[in-house]
């Protein structure tokens, strides 16, 4: 299963960060998740959102650079080593993880890691035949 996430270029210049959620906040868009890595000059923000191609058409309108990408969510045990035994298990497979994000659902019970890895349907499927919970788009963007 996989969910779509918007990456959205960000010069790193104060007001930026604000005036994304504002637009999406306008067009009616929950942040379900979301991620940041910068430098000195520039970020990229990584979203997931509650309507990834109404995000996107609403924010290249305000004239952002924005690219969509598929990604999985996984749901992880809330509790210490959780996390550790599904990157043991895509470790011990040769699969690499190129970023990675996580947060905790409202039940308190899980938590959601999001992954962008280099093989994601060779992902999917090794999650799957070791019963790992993959999220759909559908039940991220209406957490």
């Amino acid at each position: 299963m996989k969910v779509k996430q918007i990456s959205i270029f960000l010069e790193n210049k104060s007001g930026r960060l604000a005036e994304v959620t504002k637009i999406l906040g306008d067009n009616g868009i929950n942040i379900r998740a979301l991620s940041i890595a910068d430098t000195k000059d520039f970020g990229i923000l990584r979203l997931i959102v509650s309507n990834p191609e109404q995000a996107s058409k609403a924010l290249k309108q305000d004239g952002f650079t924005v690219n969509e990408t598929e990604v999985i969510a996984v749901q992880v045990p809330d509790q210490p080593g959780g996390l550790a035994g599904i990157l043991n298990l895509l470790e011990n497979n040769s699969i690499n993880i190129e970023y990675m994000y996580a947060f905790v659902g409202k039940s308190g019970t899980n938590a959601v890691v999001v992954f962008q890895v280099e093989n994601i349907d060779r992902a999917i499927k090794l999650l799957q035949e070791k019963e790992i919970t993959l999220l759909s788009g559908k039940e991220i963007y209406n957490k």
